[in-house]
């Protein structure tokens, strides 16, 4: 178990308010699923991929209220924290690219949202390419991260994802996350992008699969 899930733990039932007033301080997660919803309006079959203790499914939930939503880590606990609809989501406990072998092609939305800082290098290709595999004809993909600047909220971002979980993290720029995508989608480019706020470090960039 990480530090941060460690001292979580610690707080008992006011885990998660205090959890949320934590995670607000980097991340507007309403106005990122607010502008989620304006790129993509319906979705119906929805994969979140890195999930964790669910802080962000009981909002992708409620933006797309009809949809049946898989949420994956590879993590311990996974949905943990989840306080949302019941019925049309389901947690696995699954590697994207173990989930390729049996779901390809099977989501018309995937979403990965602070994700690939946590990756080693060197493994990032086949989890973007994993997730395209994933993506049904015309599917969306919505990309999210924190970008790599030099200013201290970056480096307290950096200091809390590298003590707090343990992982040792690597950030990277807007644009050498927009390669990475490019390089695995049929497209040259991002169909969207925008910020989140209340950091301009939060940033999105939405891809699309070929129809």
């Amino acid at each position: 178990m990480s530090i941060g899930s460690s001292v979580r733990r610690m707080f008992g039932r006011y885990e998660q308010p205090i959890s949320d007033l934590w995670r607000a301080g980097f991340i507007d997660l309403d106005h990122f699923f607010a502008q989620l919803r304006s790129c993509v309006p319906s979705a119906s079959r929805i994969l979140e991929i890195g999930c964790g203790e669910g802080a962000g499914t009981g909002r992708l939930a409620r933006a797309y209220p009809d949809a049946s939503i898989l949420a994956i880590d590879i993590a311990p606990n996974l949905g943990r924290l989840y306080r949302g609809p019941e019925g049309n989501v389901s947690f696995r406990q699954v590697a994207v690219t173990d989930l390729v072998k049996t779901d390809a092609e099977r989501f018309d939305l995937i979403v990965m949202c602070d994700v690939l800082h946590h990756i080693p290098p060197q493994l990032r290709p086949d989890i973007i390419a994993a997730a395209r595999k994933l993506l049904a004809p015309g599917g969306s993909f919505l990309f999210k991260d924190w970008e790599r600047r030099s200013t201290p909220i970056h480096w307290i971002a950096f200091a809390a994802d590298r003590w707090l979980t343990g992982d040792r993290v690597q950030f990277v720029t807007e644009g050498e996350a927009a390669a990475l995508l490019a390089s695995q989608f049929d497209a040259t480019g991002a169909k969207a992008s925008f910020r989140v706020r209340p950091w301009r470090n939060n940033f999105a960039l939405l891809m699309k699969a070929a129809a």
